[in-house]
């Protein structure tokens, strides 16, 4: 019996989030202050303890299925499904991403450290004279057999089926994703992070040096049929993950007066946006591997697909993420100033 008196003196908190129910039957955000909200979802875990209770001990089952329903719409009003937002969706992806990846300090130092070390490791590799043996230093003897074996002969991709082409796909994704979260996840040490950034970009500097010296002859073009059209999107998804790395390794080194969970947080939350956009780039890069690198498409095709894809990645994380708003604020400044 005090279970049931415990109950019925619990009846006005189960009127009162009946009533609150009834004040949500539209969204939730806009209808209530935070502190209703707060209220129905303190209100809403009561009545299932409540539920809980009725049920353990028998109670009446006109109390247990009104407090059933109770839960029930409790539950809805307050994890009710969002619909998908196209419009904020859209917005964020064409405008807010790019921007953040355009003031990325951390992707601009990756894209310098990246692109600096593979043009320099390409053109050591591709002079005779520059560094006598630099390609046989970098790659080692061994490397460079399996390399020029891999592509001694032409990769025909005419004899594959839909599957297979797929398949080979999926194993582009993980692979290419592999070395980008490698680039990620050492890049929380920092130094560590940089040198397998670093370690990757000598290494394919040099592989496509190598094998852009005359002498490599047909085994140097097969190497660049296969390689030329998915190397844009695969390079640049390595730095974006190089950069998000590296962002993630300098906040608990340099939190800004947070404690480093918080700083790691933060970062953490700044850095989806640059992996996001990382992991496309991956996607894109293996369904043109899977594709169209081993088909026997000209290499005329598949040139103008990687002047396509450099287009578009200029397009959106330049274009789209230049900082229009900053340069109308820095004119307007000077307006202010004089008036003043």
């Amino acid at each position: 019996m005090k279970v049931v008196d415990l109950l019925e003196r619990r009846r006005p908190n189960w009127q009162e989030l009946e009533h609150l129910c009834e004040q949500t039957q539209g969204d939730v955000r806009k209808s209530m202050t935070p502190p209703k909200v707060s209220r129905l979802g303190a209100l809403y875990r009561a009545a299932c303890a409540d539920l809980a209770l009725a049920y353990a001990y028998q109670l009446p089952q006109n109390t247990v299925q009104y407090l059933h329903r109770l839960v029930g719409r409790a539950h809805n009003q307050l994890y009710r499904s969002r619909r998908f937002d196209f419009a904020s969706w859209t917005r964020m992806l064409l405008f807010e991403v790019p921007k953040t990846i355009f003031h990325d300090r951390y992707v601009q130092i990756m894209f310098c450290v990246f692109w600096g070390l593979f043009i320099l490791s390409a053109y050591l590799a591709y002079s005779k004279t520059a560094w006598p043996n630099y390609a046989e230093q970098v790659l080692t003897t061994n490397g460079i057999e399996s390399l020029e074996k891999m592509y001694e002969k032409e990769i025909d991709g005419s004899q594959r089926d839909g599957d297979m082409n797929a398949f080979m796909m999926a194993f582009y994704t993980g692979h290419n994703t592999g070395i980008g979260l490698q680039c990620f996840a050492w890049g929380l040490l920092v130094v560590p992070g940089l040198l397998v950034t670093m370690f990757n970009a000598i290494s394919l500097g040099a592989a496509f040096g190598y094998m852009a010296r005359p002498d490599a002859g047909a085994t140097g073009d097969h190497f660049f049929h296969f390689v030329t059209a998915h190397g844009p999107f695969e390079l640049t998804a390595i730095v974006l993950s190089a950069g998000a790395g590296l962002r993630l390794g300098m906040s608990w080194m340099m939190t800004k007066g947070l404690t480093r969970t918080a700083a790691l947080r933060k970062a953490g939350r700044e850095v989806m946006p640059v992996m996001g956009a990382a992991m496309v780039m991956f996607f894109m890069a293996a369904l043109i591997e899977g594709f169209l690198s081993p088909s026997a498409a000209p290499y005329a095709v598949k040139i103008f697909v990687a002047l396509l894809s450099s287009g578009l990645l200029a397009v959106y994380f330049i274009v789209l993420g230049f900082p229009s708003e900053v340069k109308k604020q820095n004119a307007e400044e000077p307006k202010s100033h004089s008036s003043q």
